[in-house]
């Protein structure tokens, strides 16, 4: 091959890379755009300090936000993070530390279908074991279903990191005679700790964007409660519900909410990586 058959060769695989990174760029930017023009003039100050209240508030031409949905959306995940994270961690290393033991092919099958399971059956599993127990609808049975959805996705991202870890780590521990459970917990954890809380971040916003479980679980709320006991509202479920009601001004209300709802996300993932990157520094040093 001469050497400007490899340049073109090389051009054409640039353009296609260029092509194909745009073809996934271009659709995000679109829809960010497209949200912000429809939402951004819903965006003031009642939005952010008043609840939805009663249909009759939006006939009435009267303020109303999205307060007790946004509080609610961070308690109700929140919750969920501190049910998810420790199964999904002591999954995730079962699955990478423990493969020998007869429970890791299970369990490493489960996480795999749990992953690849719709999200409405998690919330038909939390409602058949939270709601129908405690006779109603819930926060802590939303928190429930959203740590079925957070718990497979922090398992498999452990296992992952876990595994390219260095076997040095370990066989440096077990040299010195350390029991395999403190190898595991002093050296190997804390050396992927990074790709641990990229997986737990993900897990996060993956769970902040769902409806489907809430719709079945915390059913919602038009006013502001903290009582994980009652029904709370959170944005997504706010969002469907905006959405198909009758009322314009409510119609606004749900674009702004996805304005937020989509910030939450982008904050969550920048500020996931400002940890990161304060943790892979303290490691250098």
């Amino acid at each position: 091959m001469t050497l400007k058959a490899r340049y073109v060769r090389d051009r054409l695989v640039e353009i296609a890379v260029v092509l194909l990174t745009l073809m996934v760029v271009v659709p995000l930017l679109i829809i960010i755009v497209y949200v912000i023009m429809n939402g951004f003039s819903a965006l003031n100050l009642s939005f952010f300090t008043e609840e939805l209240g009663s249909p009759a508030r939006a006939m009435q031409g009267r303020s109303a936000g999205l307060m007790h949905s946004i509080i609610g959306t961070i308690v109700i995940d929140l919750v969920a993070l501190v049910m998810a994270v420790p199964f999904g961690i002591a999954t995730g290393i079962m699955m990478s530390e423990y493969a020998d033991h007869p429970f890791a092919p299970p369990a490493r099958l489960m996480t795999s279908t749990l992953n690849g399971m719709p999200a409405v059956l998690m919330g038909l599993l939390a409602y058949a074991l939270v709601v129908k127990n405690t006779g109603g609808f819930s926060a802590l049975a939303g928190s429930v279903a959203l740590a079925f959805v957070m718990v497979p996705i922090i398992a498999r991202t452990t296992e992952s990191v876990l595994r390219v870890t260095p076997w040095s780590l370990r066989e440096a521990g077990l040299s010195l005679g350390l029991p395999r459970w403190k190898v595991t917990m002093s050296l190997v954890l804390p050396a992927a700790r990074a790709g641990v809380i990229t997986g737990v971040l993900i897990a996060f916003a993956r769970a902040a964007g769902e409806a489907a479980p809430l719709l079945l679980t915390s059913f919602g709320n038009n006013y502001f409660s903290l009582d994980l006991t009652s029904p709370m509202d959170t944005l997504p479920q706010r969002l469907y519900s905006l959405a198909i009601s009758p009322y314009r001004q409510w119609h606004a209300m749900g674009w702004g909410g996805a304005i937020v709802l989509l910030l939450f996300v982008m904050i969550t993932f920048y500020a996931g990586r400002v940890v990161i990157r304060k943790l892979e520094q303290n490691t250098r040093a």
